[in-house]
């Protein structure tokens, strides 16, 4: 009997990745909207795709690598950068991470294409969507490999500015999902607050408040200690404190009675979120700048045992800190976009949510009792007869952002050059700060457009 079961449960599993049938009508899936679902598959695709990148940048697959002649060149031996020495496996780790990204966005570009103006799930291309997993994945995994064979020449070198122009977008998403994240904590926590009638919920959100604005100027401190240095480092003196002057102003115009007047929601707490990841972004573009005495992640000094510290035991360090932390902080907005529901107003505006109409709300609960009174695991089921609740052509595009964002921040925003180097611009350190203060501008926008357009509703 137990055989039986499991054959059926593989049979199952197998319709769902190879029919054409969504994978919401298939057992072996959770209980969940189809769109959800779907949203979630894809973004595993995506995160599939920087797991491989982050194995081609692992040491000892890039010294395998090495060892294939197809992949790296006779007599390419070692190239200099940034004053020191790097072999060849590195450089070629950092190709397949532009390989890489390069096919998850022609991937995620395809989608993108395919699904403009999908109204409902009763439209053929909604299956392609919500189905046909082994398909996709095959695809996926076609484009990868193609993507693999692409000659050198001047492909890494147009496919950075790619990658810088995608990011920049990204970021001002990654601004948007945390003003959204801020102002949804903010307005729950004083709903809780009124109906409770406690003083707890306050102290709560005074003290997150005030936890962000520590960390952020500490984070100030930080950068001018390690990223200036006295009479020299203008550039990154000029962007620190102007962000930081930008930072009090858009925190102040938060309060202003005004703007409390006509967005009662607004408050400290999302302006110190935003403050606290505009330092972030101001980190990540110092951590870029071109100067190895104002940019401690340039070189990374190691002794080789006899306590020599010669120009010959330089290192390249790839994995720093701004690295990891925005790798981290990826993963979260991308985790976000894929599980946001609908009380997340700003996020449904960016992806063109809408909000959950009536008769899908009767429909969540008659499956929520069916599942009560079956004492079992109901299937899920199409949220998306009447309307699409999210755009899918526009999950798409973030999810092509995002790829191209993860290549520039597993790569260290470093510009491919002569030789196979991979050094570090002024490029990279502009589009991060002008990205920092086009989302001061967008959040200073969301405060004031209220009493600019009275006539418009901005609730």
């Amino acid at each position: 009997m137990g055989a039986c079961l499991g054959a059926c449960s593989l049979i199952n599993c197998a319709s769902c990745l190879c029919g054409s049938a969504p994978c919401i009508l298939c057992s072996c899936c959770p209980s969940s909207p189809n769109s959800t679902v779907t949203r979630l598959i894809f973004t595993v695709f995506l995160l599939l795709g920087v797991l491989v990148c982050i194995i081609m940048l692992s040491p000892s697959v890039e010294s395998q690598l090495h060892k294939l002649p197809w992949v790296c060149e006779e007599g390419s031996g070692t190239s200099v950068i940034l004053q020191g020495h790097i072999d060849c496996g590195s450089l070629l780790g950092h190709r397949a991470v532009y390989r890489m990204c390069f096919a998850m966005t022609a991937f995620f570009f395809l989608f993108t294409m395919i699904m403009i103006c999908v109204r409902s799930s009763r439209d053929p291309r909604a299956a392609i969507q919500n189905g046909f997993w082994l398909l996709k994945f095959l695809i996926f995994l076609g484009i990868t490999v193609g993507a693999f064979y692409i000659p050198d020449g001047s492909f890494s070198d147009i496919w950075f500015y790619f990658g810088v122009v995608g990011s920049f977008f990204f970021i001002l998403i990654q601004l948007v999902l945390f003003i959204d994240f801020a102002h949804s904590w903010n307005q729950r926590w004083l709903c809780k607050a009124e109906e409770c009638d406690s003083r707890a919920w306050y102290a709560g959100l005074f003290f997150f408040t005030f936890l962000f604005y520590s960390l952020s100027l500490a984070a100030v401190a930080l950068m001018f200690v390690y990223y200036t240095q006295p009479g020299a480092c203008h550039e990154g003196k000029i962007f620190i404190s102007l962000n930081l002057t930008f930072c009090v102003c858009v925190s102040i115009a938060a309060v202003l009675p005004k703007v409390q007047e006509a967005q009662p929601n607004s408050g400290l707490l999302q302006a110190s979120v935003i403050t606290l990841y505009t330092m972030f972004v101001t980190w990540l573009a110092l951590s870029n700048v071109p100067d190895q005495e104002c940019n401690p992640h340039l070189l990374t000094r190691f002794s080789n045992g006899s306590g020599l510290a010669g120009p010959e035991n330089y290192e390249t360090h790839w994995w720093d800190a701004p690295s990891i932390v925005g790798l981290i902080v990826f993963i979260l907005c991308t985790l976000f976009i894929s599980l946001r529901s609908s009380d997340h107003p700003q996020v449904n505006s960016l992806m063109q949510t809408e909000e959950c109409p009536p008769m899908l709300e009767v429909m969540q609960q008659q499956q929520q009792q069916q599942q009560q009174v079956l004492g079992g695991e109901v299937r899920a089921f199409d949220n998306e007869q009447d309307g699409v609740t999210y755009s899918y052509s526009f999950f798409h595009f973030c999810l092509l952002l995002a790829s191209l964002h993860i290549m520039m921040t597993l790569t260290n925003w470093y510009r491919p050059g002569e030789a196979r180097k991979m050094i570090s611009t002024w490029t990279a350190v502009w589009v991060k700060i002008c990205a920092s203060w086009a989302g001061l501008l967008l959040y200073l926008w969301t405060l004031v457009a209220p009493l600019l357009l009275p006539n418009r509703d901005f609730s």
